[in-house]
């Protein structure tokens, strides 16, 4: 089964924004799918979301029986900061312990903090959906000072290392300003010996996820994932 934790720069979306993503994700993977209300800022700053993600997922692992999954195949996934809470989550699961993962699955995730500023921040900083100027206020309100933005539980990127962690899905747009930090972090899993699948879609930006009923290719990128979640599964 996969635990689904919603985009929306920590601060908006919830259940209904991506209710269609996670239906296409569980009909095309052929698993439930549970999604996470995790807590937003700039009302619960970081690490409240962190926090529920990491206790959603051990509730549903310490419950499967009553939820008739599968405890030994739980993938989490998420887009944009929930594409970094699925990894958090994953980091603090072999880190403080929690279910054994399967896989995770990672889109177009926030790994590093905005400054410095990636060539993909300052190539796609406005004009495609979401801007620059958008994250710095993201990021403003997610976390409380500057400490914060160097944690790695807010920037996984920036964790001394990625060694151990699950079998990874990375997955990016070509005109995001979050595109080169997602394959950063793709490029570290590999190095330290994760295996990891890494799809750039170019042509297309940040949310396309959420786009498949006017792009075939955003659908086409959603059910191949929803396919790799299921291989993970069966492997």
């Amino acid at each position: 089964m996969t635990v689904f934790f919603h985009g929306g720069g920590f601060v908006i979306g919830n259940l209904d924004t991506h209710d269609h993503v996670c239906r296409d994700l569980c009909a095309g993977s052929g698993a439930a799918v549970i999604a996470v209300d995790y807590r937003l800022a700039p009302e619960h700053r970081f690490p409240a979301a962190v926090n529920d993600s990491l206790e959603a997922v051990r509730w549903i692992g310490q419950r499967a029986e009553a939820l008739s999954i599968d405890p030994a195949r739980i993938v989490v996934a998420g887009d944009s900061a929930g594409g970094n809470l699925a990894a958090v989550t994953a980091l603090r699961i072999r880190d403080e312990g929690g279910p054994a993962l399967r896989a995770q699955a990672l889109v177009y995730p926030v790994t590093d903090y905005h400054t410095p500023p990636t060539r993909s921040y300052i190539d796609n900083q406005s004009g495609y959906s979401l801007t620059r100027a958008a994250m710095i206020r993201f990021w403003n309100e997610y976390v409380a000072n500057e400490r914060g933005t160097r944690h790695l539980h807010a920037c996984p990127l920036r964790a001394a290392s990625l060694a151990g962690l699950p079998r990874t899905l990375v997955v990016t747009a070509e005109f995001d300003p979050l595109r080169d930090e997602g394959e950063a972090y793709a490029n570290r899993l590999f190095d330290a010996g994760v295996p990891v699948t890494l799809w750039r879609y170019d042509g297309l930006i940040h949310g396309f996820f959420r786009m498949g009923l006017v792009c075939a290719k955003a659908k086409e990128g959603l059910l191949r994932s929803a396919a790799w979640i299921r291989d993970a599964m069966e492997r």
